[in-house]
């Protein structure tokens, strides 16, 4: 994996996109020793080595690599749905170079030793960067906080418990008062169990036309209420991991308003589809949070346009035939969306919905920021993780692409727009298209 670390590298003519500059030109970058030692238009005053590889890049975009703040992986434990090494494959194909990984494993990452085994994997296996997230509750079970500070030396980026919302507002609090003392971030999904139990899509007309049990938006809206003020209280970090609603995005907006110290990630899926998608009972659709109206989305798209939402997760949460080929009612929730991610938000783009910078911006500088990461940037000396892409070029997605060990995917025969060609890490081609 490290041939390519010492190459030195000149990607001229190439349209570089990068939100942490501002920048949006057509120039050129230079790759050495794994870093970036120069970027933009004017390269009349940079000195390289005589010796460096050239590539053309045609006027395609480079991008710095994406970072994924959500994604569910099977290791330990559910290795049958993906690996580390599985999902970083994925990862690279869809241009994603960084991935923050759930600790909803088996067993859950909620001590040093799980934290410590993670880093060490990916150090063995992993194509791309995995950095991961810990327990914010023993075994996610929602009544006893994990060690935070010995956790965050450790490794972890932020301590979340996943899938699961904390129903105890005390702990929460406490989580909060003590997160804070470490400068940590807390990342926590809103789904009040009881409002949603039984639950399989969003509450609505259609649910009751498809004859399913719904989930209300208030579902999501009671607990992230109460979660904000609790912030207000402690003045803790928090991120909400996945909105899907319009009130969502108008409660964390008028908690930026006040100050607090808060952020928001939605799910591409949710950006991109909605209820009707579900068609005829496709469990490819049975998604956590739920596919939403057609009005939510448009409130996400703007909620993202505004910087009301900060960043664009995959959500990636494999799941295998045995779990998924069911009635709908009894499927898992969840669904593979690293590969996609990048592809599906360009349709934002060309829809003319989403300029490209602030896109790109969502899934690179922004998540790198909220989470500490050194990724999500072209600046000189940083990593040399970036994806070339055509953000023009049309092609479908066939199941058999798909690099993940799980194929289930909610846009199996979409048509896309834009596709990455090549993906490096620290200087290394790790994917390239083959056309």
């Amino acid at each position: 994996m490290s041939k390519n670390r010492g190459k030195s590298r000149l990607f001229t003519n190439a349209r570089i996109v990068d939100p942490s500059q501002n920048m949006d030109e057509i120039g050129s970058i230079l790759v050495e020793k794994g870093k970036i030692a120069a970027c933009g238009a004017d390269f009349s005053k940079i000195k390289f080595k005589k010796k460096v590889e050239t590539i053309d890049c045609k006027g395609h975009c480079i991008f710095p690599g994406l970072v994924d703040g959500r994604v569910f992986i099977g290791e330990p434990g559910a290795e049958h749905r993906e690996t580390i090494a599985s999902a970083s494959r994925a990862a690279a194909a869809g241009g994603v170079t960084s991935m923050v990984m759930m600790p909803d494993t088996d067993p859950v990452i909620d001590d040093v030793a799980l934290v410590e085994f993670v880093r060490r994997t990916a150090d063995e296996t992993a194509q791309v960067n995995v950095y991961p997230t810990a327990a914010l509750t023993r075994g996610l079970n929602g009544r006893e906080m994990t060690e935070i500070g010995l956790m965050k030396q450790a490794g972890a980026v932020a301590f979340t418990d996943g899938r699961k919302t904390i129903s105890d507002a005390l702990l929460m609090r406490r989580a909060l008062t003590y997160a804070g003392d470490f400068d940590s971030l807390i990342v926590h999904y809103t789904e009040d169990e009881s409002l949603s139990r039984g639950g399989v899509m969003n509450e609505g007309l259609n649910a009751s036309r498809l004859g399913l049990p719904g989930i209300p938006v208030e579902a999501e809206v009671i607990p992230l209420e109460r979660d904000l003020r609790l912030v207000g209280l402690t003045d803790g970090r928090y991120h909400a991991a996945s909105i899907s609603t319009a009130e969502s995005a108008n409660v964390i907006k008028e908690a930026k308003s006040k100050g607090l110290s808060v952020t928001a990630g939605v799910s591409i899926n949710h950006l991109a589809l909605n209820e009707n998608d579900i068609g005829r009972y496709r469990t490819f659709f049975r998604l956590s949070p739920p596919l939403r109206t057609e009005d939510d989305r448009l409130a996400m798209v703007e909620a993202l346009l505004d910087g009301t939402i900060d960043i664009i997760v995959s959500n990636h949460d494999p799941q295998d035939v045995d779990t998924k080929r069911h009635p709908f009612a009894e499927a898992a929730d969840g669904a593979v969306g690293l590969e996609t991610m990048l592809s599906a938000a360009l349709r934002l783009y060309h829809n003319g919905d989403v300029p490209l910078l602030r896109l790109i911006e969502a899934m690179t500088s922004a998540p790198a920021r909220l989470f500490g990461l050194p990724g999500g940037s072209l600046e000189p000396g940083r990593p040399a993780d970036l994806i070339l892409v055509d953000i023009d070029e049309p092609w479908v997605l066939h199941e058999g692409d798909l690099k993940s060990r799980s194929k289930n995917s909610p846009f199996e025969g979409a048509r896309f727009q834009g596709r990455v060609l090549q993906t490096l890490v620290a200087g290394r081609t790790i994917y390239a298209h083959e056309s």
